[in-house]
């Protein structure tokens, strides 16, 4: 088996800086844009379950919920309409991100991250007032329209902005925003859902205005990053938010490092095809390995249907709800976590062990469910002490996730990619990541009817799979500066033949002997 590489002490530079007031604030606001996001993740869920909703919607699932009692708990959601309603935001997000990344490119993040907030904005309101199916399948295009543009724009700003000792945190500061959100969007499905008349749906669809609001603002008083005013050819001011942004006078290494970046980037003519050649090869397959497994968790399952999956498996409405708010709960805890140590004990160590735990919990819920409900989906009454099993290992599961493939799934790409291919190659990874979201998305409930909790084992098998790939592939990235990246590459026992010394040719000084074994 090979050695698995990683950067030691002394393996590059050390860029003068700290974390100035300044950029926290500013990484702060940019994370925000996570809340559209992770409210869309738990407010579709929610109004999903919630009666009055798919009395007025999808008639046909309200029936089989309420009157067909001959219909298999597993089933009683099987709708692809409805499934239609939830993923059809995330096939608008793919194809939005392809033009997200031209844009955020050539003007700029803070322009995408503008027009992915006002579109957000119209898709809430379109959504909140919606009178037919139709419209809210057009108010869930224009949210995941919103979503591309932000998830293209928002990970690159917070990497670039960060001083690269603290780009880890700062940069999990929009997955915390992502969980945040599905903790609000929760917490309102529940006290939404109480209201009298059946209209509490509206105010949870509608209400997604408010993040919108929040990433369109925060994109018109936010400063450009260096990095694109570099690309931009604004120089003189580059060095003065450089300055700014890095609280010191000496920023002449780290200035003329970006600046000899730039010029390499604008040889690119093709920055599409260019992800093709060779060198580039380990970015590209990160690029699409880390979204792919990040949606093979299982985790999109448990978040988008968390309260129609506990209301499948036996939970009444309230207590569904409520249990949704429990896993928030924890998501939001253990992002904190992740906050804290991934710039103390680096990104493989988080991947790692939470990777095992998942694959633990996944186990534990699968015998549990498939103890009471068997196949035939028709458990009787369930006893208390089975819920709380249930909901705890799911937490744990949840938690596994949140300080791990949850944050470092959008961290890790985004500080990874030579400027010259950062927006082309984000972009593939945020369409990835839509992509097999609609999938999972689309085919969930479908697949809870037939495979039942095997479900939870089809999910369990890739996240063995992925721990693997991480502990074999991945690099250790704590504490490189972005722009000296190339160094993890080469410096890798199974990537190093896919690049040479000169590819990373400005300023970037390998050094194999820093290279140890984890």
């Amino acid at each position: 088996m090979p050695a698995v590489g990683g950067i030691g002490p002394g393996g590059g530079k050390e860029y003068p800086g700290n974390l100035t007031p300044f950029v926290t604030v500013t990484c702060i606001v940019a994370a925000m844009g996570g809340l559209i996001f992770g409210y869309d993740i738990g407010i579709s869920g929610g109004v999903t379950s919630m009666d009055p909703f798919l009395k007025k919607f999808f008639m046909s699932v309200y029936r089989k919920k309420h009157n067909d009692k001959t219909t298999n708990e597993y089933c009683q959601y099987d709708s692809q309409t409805l499934t239609m309603f939830t993923s059809s935001l995330y096939l608008a997000a793919l194809l939005s991100s392809l033009v997200a990344s031209t844009i955020t490119r050539r003007f700029g993040r803070k322009l995408s991250m503008l027009f992915g907030g006002l579109l957000f904005l119209i898709g809430a309101l379109i959504n909140g007032f919606a009178q037919a199916i139709w419209m809210l399948i057009v108010g869930r295009i224009l949210l995941g329209f919103g979503i591309g543009f932000a998830n293209q724009s928002v990970p690159l700003y917070l990497s670039e902005m960060a001083p690269y000792k603290y780009r880890g945190a700062l940069n999990i500061g929009f997955q915390l925003s992502i969980t945040v959100g599905i903790l609000v969007a929760n917490v309102l499905n529940y006290f939404f859902a109480k209201i009298k008349g059946g209209w509490g749906w509206r105010l949870s669809l509608g209400g997604a205005m408010v993040p919108a609001l929040i990433i369109t603002i925060g994109s018109l008083v936010l400063p450009d990053t260096p990095n694109s005013m570099i690309e931009r050819g604004e120089h003189e001011k580059a060095r003065q938010q450089l300055r700014k942004v890095r609280g010191v006078e000496d920023i002449d290494e780290e200035f003329n490092d970006l600046i000899a970046a730039s010029e390499e980037s604008k040889k690119v003519e093709h920055p599409w095809r260019n992800l093709l050649q060779r060198k580039y090869r380990p970015h590209l397959t990160m690029a699409i390995m880390i979204p792919f497994f990040q949606q093979f968790t299982g985790i999109n399952v448990i978040m988008f249907y968390a309260p129609v999956l506990f209301g499948s498996i036996g939970f009444k409405d309230d207590s569904a709800l409520m249990s949704a708010v429990i896993t928030g709960v924890v998501n939001v805890a253990a992002t904190v976590v992740s906050i804290y140590g991934v710039d103390k004990w680096g990104r493989r160590a988080l991947f790692l062990e939470g990777g095992a735990q998942m694959i633990i919990c996944q186990a534990v819920v699968a015998a549990a469910i498939g103890a009471k409900f068997g196949i035939d989906g028709n458990p009787g009454d369930l006893p208390k002490w089975y819920a709380i099993v249930v909901v705890m290992f799911i937490c744990i599961y949840v938690a596994g996730f949140a300080w791990s493939w949850g944050p470092l799934g959008w961290l890790v790409p985004s500080e990874i990619f030579p400027l010259e291919i950062r927006s082309a190659a984000q972009s593939i990874n945020v369409s990835v990541n839509m992509l097999f979201t609609f999938f999972v998305a689309q085919i969930f409930l479908t697949m809870l009817c037939h495979m039942k909790f095997g479900l939870f084992i089809f999910f369990g098998f890739f996240v063995v799979i992925m721990t693997i790939f991480i502990y074999f592939f991945l690099p250790e990235t704590k504490g490189i500066p972005i722009e000296e990246m190339g160094k993890v590459w080469k410096a890798h026992p199974y990537w190093s033949k896919f690049v040479e010394n000169d590819d990373y040719g400005h300023g970037v000084e390998l050094n194999k002997g820093a290279v140890k074994n984890v």
